[in-house]
């Protein structure tokens, strides 16, 4: 049962806004860990490569951008899985603007991917 607006929580302010926001956050991140395969994989992947990001980039510049194209990779992994997840509910039933919505945010994963290969090759090639 939908609340009315009359009915629903005042919004938070300030700190306790703040708060807030980081608890769901976290929960997000739980579920991820929880439910998405692909991002745990990646999770495991990047704490890997992170701390060889460190020891091989020779400034700060490429150690930021060695491991700053990894943080891309789990950011479209989690907006991916939120779409997913959102598509998902709406039903199970197979739909053509369903399939592509889940294969263009694969695809976005796919392009971080590539980013990263790209960044790390250019980087230490």
């Amino acid at each position: 049962m939908n609340k009315s607006a009359s009915q629903l929580p005042a919004k938070k302010k300030g700190l306790a806004r703040l708060i807030a926001a980081t608890g769901f956050s976290l929960a997000g991140l739980k579920a991820a860990l929880q439910h998405e395969e692909a991002f745990r994989i990646e999770v495991f992947a990047f704490c890997i490569l992170a701390p060889t990001g460190l020891w091989l980039g020779q400034s700060r510049v490429e150690q930021v951008l060695l491991i700053g194209s990894l943080f891309v990779v789990l950011l479209m992994e989690l907006v991916n899985s939120a779409l997913e997840a959102t598509i998902d509910r709406g039903g199970r039933e197979f739909h053509t603007l369903a399939g592509r919505a889940k294969d263009i945010g694969s695809a976005a994963v796919f392009v971080a991917l590539l980013l990263v290969v790209f960044t790390w090759a250019m980087l230490l090639l």
